[in-house]
């Protein structure tokens, strides 16, 4: 029994060795391992989403629009005109966005395009483009994984759990060219410069990660705005952190006005709230240039020097910023997107992710909330076991603060989930590494610990494929329904047993037809039969818009975007109102047909919101006598309704209401 458990013993110790020789040898080499673990995964997620390539699916409406901008900027659009000519045509739509994310899109186009032909270089540039910053990703997590954890390798967890973020990881998958995977990867790597042990190297990266990220959009301005404030913080506490904030506040606002000079539009340059424009130079340069005189003033000795003094001037610059913005630019401080009212209320009140947290179901909210959770337990466990270091401490409490701030700001918007998930990949990982060491290596006591938090830690990090488990067999056991919390499963429970099957059964049957309507409507095979008809205005609904400019050579009235209010609202307006309203809008944008598809989710908003008005009333198969069913050429079953607009015909021929 003694030899057996000597036995052991030299087994595990010999085991241990080997394994911190190998991680030992990863370590030395994070970088090119880190690499090496990104193209395993282009490999993978390229040979998965095939399919969806072959078919040119693109995800969501700005993924279209992104698509149809670099494409007609390498047809000869201006580099500072970044207006969608083809949305509500002749004048076009006013797009916010920059050309900084185009450049790596149009530069695989024309790549590609050397060797294949148009169509399929297109499908592989937008396959390929959000895998790059997947990568600067990875390394930012690493760098900083290894910054919180020293010596272990945590870092190769947190270079590989991006995977179990679902909401954050969807920002790059093959064909999701829209800004926000570079918005997100920027944003980690400015936390990574915040944390940085080198200063000087710290405040460049965080500066010029800044930048790109403003350069791109403005979503990641509270995440952006609460770095520059921890790096002044720090300095605060420690004056030699000036070898950080120097060089920060150089690179951000240098960085700022030469982006600006670069990449502003021809609409970005007047004083616009939603994009880099006038208002973001000045204010940021005001802060910058703060920040940089701080540095330079003699706030670190003698009689007069100390905290409470750098702490004293840091309140008087950041007054004077926060008074320059509200007395130069006050239109700014009611909110980046100046909605009105009623865009407000028929618009973005029903966009899923404008809504918070509480607002969605428990299959959306449990599995997201997991993560950030776990990211800020581990955080203030972190920052107690890094106590004797007070650099760790302070890292730890970098991302702790950003992983709060992501937290927060998923009960204002779900459009949080993302940076919140993967602020909280760091800590999470360290406290991984931390329960398979302590398995391995500890009493029996701390191994019984270690178990209970990698359980814990698998549990988050399969949350998404392990809760409609859960859920299911929890209802199972209780008899509730399946579909969540809401309205609908309190009156199906009141109905009794077989009221909540019904219920479900009905429930279950409407979102599968909205999910195939989802789908199906925006296929490239359905759309592209619309090439047959000359090129035209096409009347649709508003997240139909993008698809059909990306799949077609038609046009559209508009897009999701809130530059283009007017649009937008005349559309609520055609679809909620009258059918005798319809034509004077749509004649108003010079529309030539009329697009719908039963089921499609927008759709379902305006048939619940005004059950009388024109959408609902053609999907109870009212239509009026001067819409002109198109015949389309096609073996395919068509999941949309196309109609020619009849403007001559007389308002009597309009359908009983």
């Amino acid at each position: 029994m003694e030899s057996a458990k000597s036995g052991a013993v030299r087994w595990r110790a010999w085991g241990a060795a080997r394994l911190r020789d190998v991680f030992g040898w990863l370590d030395a080499h994070w970088r090119w391992t880190t690499f090496a673990m990104w193209v395993g995964l282009v490999v993978y997620f390229l040979a998965v989403r095939w399919p969806a390539i072959h078919w040119f699916a693109l995800g969501d409406t700005d993924d279209n629009i992104r698509y149809v901008q670099v494409k007609d900027w390498l047809a000869g659009q201006g580099w500072y005109d970044l207006r969608q000519y083809r949305l509500d045509p002749p004048g076009g739509a006013n797009i916010h966005w920059s050309r900084l994310v185009d450049l790596p899109i149009a530069g695989l186009m024309l790549f590609f395009r050397a060797f294949v032909d148009g169509a399929l270089a297109d499908r592989i540039a937008c396959a390929l483009a959000p895998l790059l910053p997947l990568l600067l990703l990875m390394l930012s997590l690493a760098f900083i994984a290894r910054r919180l954890s020293p010596g272990t390798p945590a870092w190769i967890v947190a270079a590989l759990a991006p995977l179990a973020a679902q909401m954050g990881l969807s920002m790059y998958m093959p064909l999701r060219i829209d800004h926000h995977g570079w918005q997100l990867a920027f944003m980690m790597a400015m936390l990574a410069g915040v944390i940085d042990h080198r200063r000087a190297r710290g405040g460049i990266i965080a500066g010029v990660a800044s930048a790109l990220s403003i350069t791109i959009g403005m979503e990641m301005m509270v995440y952006l705005a609460a770095a520059g404030g921890l790096i002044a913080l720090r300095w605060v506490f420690d004056g030699a952190e000036a070898r950080r904030m120097r060089p920060y506040a150089l690179t951000l606002g240098g960085g700022v006005a030469l982006l600006f000079v670069l990449f502003a539009s021809y609409a970005n340059r007047a004083p616009v709230c939603d994009a880099l424009s006038p208002v973001w130079v000045s204010t940021l340069g005001v802060a910058a240039g703060g920040m940089l005189l701080l540095t330079m003033l003699p706030l670190s000795g003698g009689r007069f020097g100390g905290w409470p003094l750098r702490l004293a001037a840091g309140l008087v610059v950041g007054a004077g910023v926060a008074a320059f913005a509200w007395s130069v630019w006050p239109q700014c401080l009611t909110g980046a997107y100046q909605l009105s009212p009623e865009m407000q209320r028929l618009w973005l009140a029903n966009i899923k992710e404008a809504k918070p947290i509480t607002a969605q179901t428990r299959a959306v909210a449990i599995p997201l909330l997991a993560m950030p959770i776990i990211g800020m337990l581990t955080g203030f466990a972190g920052m107690w076991g890094a106590r004797r270091d007070p650099a760790r401490v302070w890292a730890w409490g970098a991302v702790l603060a950003l992983c709060l701030i992501g937290l927060g700001l998923l009960f204002w918007q779900l459009r949080a989930g993302p940076a919140a998930q993967l602020l909280a990949i760091p800590g999470a990982a360290a406290a991984t590494w931390a329960a398979l060491a302590a398995i391995w290596n500890g009493r029996p006591l701390v191994r019984a610990a270690g178990i209970v938090v990698a359980v814990c830690a698998g549990a988050v990090l399969f949350a998404y494929p392990l809760y409609p488990t859960l859920n299911r067999s929890f209802a199972s056991l209780v008899g509730a329904p399946v579909t969540g919390a809401g309205a609908g499963s309190a009156a199906g429970s009141a109905a009794g047993g077989g009221g909540v099957r019904i219920g479900n059964a009905m429930i279950k049957q409407r979102r599968e037809a909205i999910r195939k309507a989802n789908g199906r409507c925006r296929t490239l095979p359905a759309l592209e039969v619309l090439d047959q008809l000359p090129a035209a205005t096409i009347f649709t609904m508003v997240d139909m818009g993008p698809r059909i400019l990306a799949t077609t050579h038609h046009s559209a009235v508009a897009g999701p975007y809130h530059r283009n209010a007017g649009a937008i609202l005349d559309i609520h307006h055609a679809f909620d109102g009258p059918p005798s309203a319809f034509r004077p809008i749509a004649r108003r944008h010079n529309a030539t047909y009329l697009l719908i598809c039963p089921n499609f989710p927008e759709g379902t908003v305006y048939q619940s919101r005004s059950p009388r008005g024109f959408y609902a009333q053609l999907m109870r198969g009212f239509v009026p006598s001067w819409l002109r069913p198109v015949p389309l050429h096609t073996a395919l079953t068509l999941p949309y309704q196309l109609y020619r607009i009849d403007y001559l015909a007389p308002v009597s021929k309009e359908a009983a209401q």
